[in-house]
């Protein structure tokens, strides 16, 4: 499989000054390359260097990528379409702090900021002066998000690192999809082979093409436990999501964490119907299937194995308190009885936003939640209907 990757027809040029840092991005992921045993570079560590690469990588450079419109940014998340997402939460939220005697919200990758934005004025309304805590690990985006949130005069604190006890609510929106993930892929003769990046270019001219190996053995026995072999499959296992999953089982001690995600549990994951995997990168509101090209100024993610997830909270000793689709847990947490309120119920804009996030055909069936919990066993409104963990 070695061929190098094919600019996606309709995907627009970089501006000059993108292309730049692109640059600089790709002879850095060649020189990384060159270290690499028969240059070999697994897609996992591609991924990570492409997106996290100190001032380099997507998510560690400056460039911007929230925005609803061109060419102001590359996706839009659930928090920067309304505040009625955060507000929604917050709804959830309070009983949790509530029973947990807690105040403190942890907020895993804030983004932009507009989920917090939401979320903390919203607790005010319900009684909570919330601790906030933010978890990023982009110094751009937590300039951006100090500069968003310093006119709430709230209590934030941006960490660099897990706290060691978790007491109350944990959110990670659009998080897990964003974590590096290996690729694999069956060959005609049914061996399963990893996928990796190798150079295809030099030092005046970087470029890159995918390659293959070889499964290792342990790769060969986490595919066998969740799907068969199917001849030219190709498909992925975020190894990393898992991990943070367990760790986030090790450091909280009471409440519950809301995540909310892009994915299907395993058996439509891996569905033999999903031939080329979940893979995806947005460009400047183009979606497209090739990570290698524009290192560094585009996204790349891959759907969550809500399965996986779950088996690992359920190992580190976590409870799954709930699973269903966004558009369930919104309506079920209060989304309707806030946009009863007459700013919200003769706005256009909202009501457009709120079509988007509870709408089928949009982010109310493709996004899940999935909600984990320790030591607070109350009745979760947003799961009260639809609760789907029976297909997990």
């Amino acid at each position: 499989m070695n061929q190098g990757p094919t600019l996606p027809s309709g995907l627009p040029n970089p501006d000059p000054e993108a292309q730049v840092h692109s640059n600089e991005v790709a002879a850095f992921l060649l020189r990384e390359l060159a270290g690499y045993p028969d240059g070999f570079m697994p897609f996992e560590h591609w991924m990570d260097r492409a997106l996290y690469a100190p001032g380099l990588g997507y998510y560690a450079a400056g460039n911007t990528k929230f925005g609803s419109t061109l060419p102001t940014g590359d996706f839009t998340t659930a928090p920067e379409l309304t505040p009625l997402f955060g507000a929604t939460l917050a709804r959830q939220c309070a009983p949790v702090l509530q029973a947990a005697h807690s105040t403190t919200v942890l907020e895993f990758g804030a983004g932009s900021g507009a989920l917090a934005a939401a979320l903390i004025p919203a607790l005010r309304q319900l009684g909570i002066e919330p601790n906030y805590q933010i978890l990023e690990v982009s110094a751009d985006l937590r300039q951006r998000q100090q500069e968003r949130l310093a006119g709430l005069n709230a209590q934030i604190e941006w960490l660099n690192d897990w706290p060691a006890r978790i007491w109350g609510c944990v959110i990670a929106n659009e998080v897990l999809d964003a974590m590096p993930a290996t690729l694999f892929q069956w060959d005609s003769n049914g061996h399963l082979l990893e996928l990796g990046v190798r150079a295809a270019g030099n030092a005046a001219a970087p470029a890159f093409e995918w390659a293959t190996r070889p499964a290792s053995d342990e790769l060969q026995h986490l595919v066998s436990q969740r799907m068969p072999a199917l001849l030219g499959y190709q498909s992925e296992i975020n190894l990393c999501a898992e991990a943070w999953i367990r760790q986030l089982g090790h450091h909280l001690e009471q409440g519950l964490a809301l995540l909310i995600d892009y994915g299907f549990p395993q058996r439509e994951y891996y569905h033999p119907q999903r031939a080329e995997g979940t893979l995806m990168c947005h460009f400047r509101h183009h979606a497209h299937a090739q990570p290698l090209v524009f290192p560094g100024i585009q996204d790349i993610t891959t759907h969550v194995d809500f399965t996986a997830m779950a088996d690992a909270a359920l190992e580190s000793g976590l409870d799954v308190r709930g699973y269903t689709s966004q558009a369930r847990f919104l309506l079920n947490a209060g989304l309707p009885a806030l946009m009863s309120d007459p700013s919200f119920a003769s706005d256009p804009q909202a009501l457009s936003a709120v079509q988007k996030l509870v709408s089928e055909a949009e982010m109310g069936e493709l996004f899940k939640v999935l909600a984990l919990g320790r030591g607070v066993d109350i009745p979760l409104a947003g799961f009260m209907r639809g609760d789907r963990r029976d297909s997990l």
